[in-house]
């Protein structure tokens, strides 16, 4: 194992009694690097009712666990200790997603009549594929389909490797579980809790599916791409300590690009004033600064509430969505979305079929990077399907459509692939000064935004072509990222 992580054993319990009367929690403790594992803070750990599950010495975060339900304020009393937080507020099932809908699986038909529309030099299920024609992979991949050395992973619900679209690609070594906060690299543990977890592998075919005459092509279908499973069984959460843990693998692990195409939960937004939502921005803030300064560029997705992130007002009604959410509004300069609002992130919005902004994107000037497809199935597409969501791999070797900025975020880590298979010595800030220098310009609608056309403004975009809140600096370009 790298320097960067060490594994301590649970801490011997203290003399002192402390109440266990409360549910076990998960909590992150934050401390200088470098003394992350000193045995003063374990010992204060195990005083205060916890134990110790693994120290990542080199960001100083600690992920401990506790019936205490008193241990998140006694730990942040501790010499040493600059934040803590439990990173779940109840053990109860509950959805996380923000998805736009459910996965639309291929039939027969459908695989057939795509296939009977395919040109010599496509995939079979290409024709459906109007998401690469638009921002041209399916001509950058005839220059450039991308470098073997590069790796893209895909931090999410898991990868089915097996799937005949993603096998020749998938990168068993560079792969591993992160759920709990300790990476297990034992063989299949990346793949995916159950079928219903399908997100992963759909992101990851939009990333990286193979051009091999089945099924798909992905962005950069010539790259290697790594699962790294951070979503609980069951409820498919994404919890702060095994993303903490997704972006460190990753550093370890020599992986280019990360894609996140999730939010950090439970809470939507994280309020820097709240004691336990403060130390999960900064447990995964470090994670990410630690990932970066290793040469990882990590895009995320923008999610899906239709949400002006650069306002100073915004609402928000699903969380802490582990429990019972409560409404409250808060201000996303003090509240960030984690882990695409956090320094070091390339933040993508989405598009549909018309280059517009799809109806549910969040969106915010100086706030997203880019914009790419994610899919309007509102808008249908001009393909075999008519379908204006985003077609790509799912578990047991099928296909199927998705939309969300879950769907967009895969793009612009294709593309970012493709940029540093033509770049190699290229850095993640290089990286992505190039995709965004390279993005198309897209500027604000001339008319008021009105999504389904009931008459009311559903959005305001702020900013002028260059850059603004829709859609960052463009939508990305496949084909300038290997012949510019």
């Amino acid at each position: 194992m790298a320097s960067a992580l060490v594994v301590v054993p649970d801490a011997v319990a203290a003399d002192a009694p402390v109440a266990t009367d409360g549910p076990l929690l998960s909590y992150v403790v934050n401390v200088a690097p470098g003394h992350g594992t000193s045995s003063s803070v374990r010992r204060e750990i195990a005083a205060a009712g916890g134990s110790v599950v693994i120290a990542y010495d080199k960001i100083g975060v600690i992920v401990a666990h506790s019936k205490n339900p008193d241990f998140g304020t006694t730990i942040r009393g501790a010499r040493g200790v600059r934040s803590a937080g439990a990173t779940r507020t109840a053990p109860l099932a509950a959805s996380a997603t923000d998805e736009t809908g459910t996965t639309q699986a291929l039939t027969g038909a459908q695989v057939a009549k795509a296939g009977a529309r395919a040109a010599a030099t496509q995939e079979p299920l290409e024709p459906n594929q109007w998401d690469m024609r638009l921002i041209g992979a399916d001509r950058a991949n005839a220059i450039e389909d991308g470098s073997r050395t590069v790796t893209v992973g895909v931090i999410d619900t898991g990868v089915d490797d097996t799937h005949p679209d993603l096998a020749p690609n998938f990168s068993a070594s560079q792969s591993a579980n992160c759920v709990g906060g300790k990476p297990d690299a034992s063989f299949g543990a990346w793949r995916p809790y159950e079928a219903a977890a399908d997100h992963g592998t759909h992101v990851a075919g939009t990333i990286a599916a193979a051009r091999n005459g089945v099924g798909v092509a992905g962005v950069a279908p010539g790259v290697k791409v790594a699962a790294i499973k951070v979503a609980d069984p069951g409820t498919q959460l994404f919890y702060t300590e095994s993303v903490v843990c997704g972006f460190v693998w990753a550093a370890d692990h020599g992986i280019d690009i990360t894609n996140n195409s999730y939010y950090s939960d439970p809470w939507y937004m994280n309020c820097v004033t709240d004691a336990d939502q403060k130390a999960l921005v900064d447990s995964i803030s470090r994670a990410i600064r630690y990932a970066r300064d290793k040469g990882v560029t990590s895009v995320a997705s923008a999610h899906n509430f239709n949400d002006d992130l650069a306002s100073d007002s915004v609402t928000d009604t699903s969380s802490p969505d582990d429990g019972t959410p409560v409404e409250r509004t808060v201000d996303p300069s003090e509240c960030p979305i984690a882990p695409e609002m956090l320094p070091g992130i390339v933040t993508v919005s989405s598009v549909g079929v018309t280059k517009e902004k799809a109806y549910y994107s969040n969106y915010g000037n100086g706030v997203i990077d880019v914009s790419a497809p994610g899919g309007d199935g509102r808008k249908p597409a001009d393909t075999p399907d008519r379908n204006g969501r985003v077609l790509s791999t799912l578990p047991g070797g099928g296909w199927g459509y998705k939309q969300g900025t879950s769907m967009a975020a895969p793009h612009v880590s294709g593309v970012l692939a493709l940029l540093k298979s033509t770049h190699p010595k290229a850095t993640p800030g290089q990286l992505e000064s190039l995709l965004k220098k390279q993005a198309d310009e897209q500027a604000c609608p001339s008319d008021p935004y009105d999504s389904d056309g009931d008459g009311v403004v559903d959005a305001v975009c702020e900013g002028v072509a260059q850059h603004n809140g829709f859609y960052g600096h463009g939508i990305v370009d496949a084909l300038k990222a290997v012949t510019k």
